[in-house]
C-alpha cells in the first residue's frame, strides 16, 4: 500500500497536467493572433472620385485577411454584389446608375478574427446620349405557349452588344438553356434551346442602368417583363395525311381533319405551297379579310373573302383558320392556297385553345419555313442560333421560387 500511494500522487498530477497544457496552447493561440497584421480593405472607385465611369462598377479588394462584408447603396437601393470563393474580392453584379451618389461600406477580418472597415463617397457620371427597352414580347402577365421567344427592342442603336447581352437576365421556376441572338443592331431574341416547361413563370430583367451601349450612350434604367408559360399545345399538321393531331400536355387532345396548299405557282409569283417546318403562333384574330397576292381584281385567280378563326404562323401569310368552302377537301386532299383550313368545329377548338408561343409543326410539304418567316427560330440549328450571341455562349435562366404548379417537362425541339 506504501508503494503504491507514493506513485499515486504523481499519478494524479499527471492527469491534472492535460487542462493545464490547454491553456498553456489558448494562451499561444492568443499571441499569434494579436501578431496577425491587419486586414485591409481596399475600395475602387476611392473617396471622393466624381464622374466615374457607370459601367465600371465597384470593386473591393482585401490584403493580410478576407473581405467580411461589402455594402453599396445609392439612388435610394442597395446594389447586388459577388464575393469570391476566397472572399479576397467583391464586384458589384451590374452597372451603376449614371449622375448617382454611391456610399460603399466594406469590412475586412484578418486571421485573428479583427475586423477593419473602409468607406467610400462617389459620383457617377452623367449620361450624355440614353438608351431604353422600347418594347418587350411577351406582353407583361401573358399566358404564352411553350415555344414562346422573347423579343427585346432598344429605341437606338446598341454597338457594344456584349455590354448589353450581359445585362440581359431570364429567370424561371424550372432552370431552362437558352440564348440570346442580334437580330439587328436594335433588336436580340431570346429562344431556348429545347420548348419551354409547361406551366412555369418567366421573367426577363433588362439591367440596362449604367450599361454603355454605345460610345457615348448609357442606359438609365432597368426594365422587368414577367410572363407565364400556359399548358403544353403542340399541333402536328401532316400534309400527307390531311390531319392535324393536337397535343396538350403530352396528350393527344383533338384530331382535326386539314387541307393545306395545293402547291404549284402562278405568273404573278405567287406560291401555293404550305411551309413546312416548327412555326409558333403568332397571334389570333377572329375574322380576316384575305386577298391574292399580287393579283388585281377582275383577273384570273383573285379572290377577297372573308375567313374566320384565324391563327397566324408565318410573315408570307399563313393561318390555321376555319375553311371556308370546299369542305370536301378536308382530310383527303390539299386544296388551298397555302393556308391550313381546318373544320367549322376543329377550327373554333383551335382558336379558342390557341396561345402565342403555340408549336405547330407542319410535315409533309417541299417548301421549308425559313427561320426568320415570322417566328419560325426553331428552324435554325441551335448551333447557329447561339452563334449569332454577342458572347458567343448559351445560358440556363435563373432558377427562381414562388410557382408551385406541377410543371410538364419541356417537349423536345429538333434543334
Amino acid at each position: 500500500m506504501t508503494w503504491s500511494s507514493r506513485w499515486f500522487a504523481p499519478l494524479a498530477a499527471g492527469v491534472l497536467l492535460a487542462p493545464i497544457a490547454a491553456c498553456s496552447s489558448s494562451g499561444n493561440a492568443s499571441q499569434s493572433a494579436a501578431k496577425a497584421p491587419d486586414a485591409a480593405a481596399t475600395i475602387t472607385p476611392a473617396n471622393g472620385v466624381s464622374k466615374v465611369r457607370p459601367d465600371k462598377g465597384v470593386q473591393v479588394t482585401a490584403s493580410s485577411g478576407e473581405i467580411d462584408q461589402v455594402t453599396v447603396q445609392g439612388g435610394g437601393r442597395t446594389v447586388e454584389g459577388v464575393l469570391s470563393a476566397d472572399k479576397k474580392s467583391w464586384q458589384t453584379k451590374w452597372t451603376l446608375k449614371p449622375g448617382t451618389a454611391y456610399t460603399v461600406t466594406a469590412t475586412a477580418k484578418n486571421a485573428g478574427g479583427k475586423v477593419t472597415t473602409a468607406t467610400s463617397k462617389f459620383t457617377t457620371m452623367k449620361a450624355s446620349s440614353t438608351i431604353s427597352v422600347s418594347d418587350v414580347t411577351p406582353r407583361a402577365k401573358e399566358t404564352v405557349g411553350i415555344g414562346m421567344p422573347i423579343m427585346i427592342n432598344f429605341d437606338s442603336p446598341v454597338t457594344n452588344k456584349a455590354a448589353v447581352e450581359k445585362a440581359l437576365e431570364v429567370r424561371s421556376t424550372k432552370p431552362v438553356e437558352g440564348a440570346w441572338r442580334w437580330i439587328t443592331s436594335q433588336e436580340v431574341i431570346f429562344r431556348t434551346k429545347s420548348y419551354w416547361p409547361a406551366h412555369t413563370s418567366v421573367s426577363v430583367v433588362a439591367h440596362m442602368a449604367g450599361v454603355r451601349a454605345s460610345s457615348k450612350s448609357y442606359g438609365t434604367k432597368d426594365f422587368t417583363r414577367t410572363f407565364k408559360i400556359g399548358a403544353s399545345h403542340i399541333a402536328k399538321v401532316s400534309l400527307k395525311t390531311h390531319k392535324s393531331k393536337v397535343y396538350v400536355d403530352g396528350r393527344l387532345a383533338k384530331t382535326i381533319p386539314v387541307s393545306g396548299g395545293m402547291g404549284g405557282g402562278d405568273s404573278h409569283g405567287n406560291d401555293f405551297r404550305t411551309t413546312s417546318g416548327i412555326h409558333l403562333a403568332m397571334g389570333k384574330l377572329p375574322e380576316v379579310w384575305m386577298t391574292s397576292p399580287n393579283i388585281k381584281k377582275g383577273e384570273s385567280g383573285y379572290y377577297h373573302e372573308l375567313v374566320l378563326k384565324d391563327v397566324q404562323i408565318s410573315n408570307s401569310g399563313e393561318y390555321l383558320h376555319q375553311s371556308p368552302g370546299e369542305y370536301q377537301c378536308l382530310g383527303h386532299s390539299n386544296c388551298s392556297h397555302g393556308c391550313v383550313r381546318q373544320s367549322v368545329a376543329g377550327a373554333r377548338w383551335f382558336f379558342n385553345l390557341s396561345l402565342r408561343g403555340d408549336v405547330i409543326n407542319i410535315t409533309g410539304s417541299t417548301r421549308k419555313l425559313e427561320w426568320n418567316n415570322g417566328w419560325g427560330f426553331y428552324q435554325m440549328p441551335w448551333k447557329t442560333w447561339v452563334k449569332g450571341s454577342a458572347l458567343k455562349r448559351s445560358v440556363t435562366t435563373v432558377a427562381t421560387g414562388g410557382d408551385t404548379t406541377p410543371t410538364t417537362p419541356p417537349a423536345a425541339s429538333p434543334n
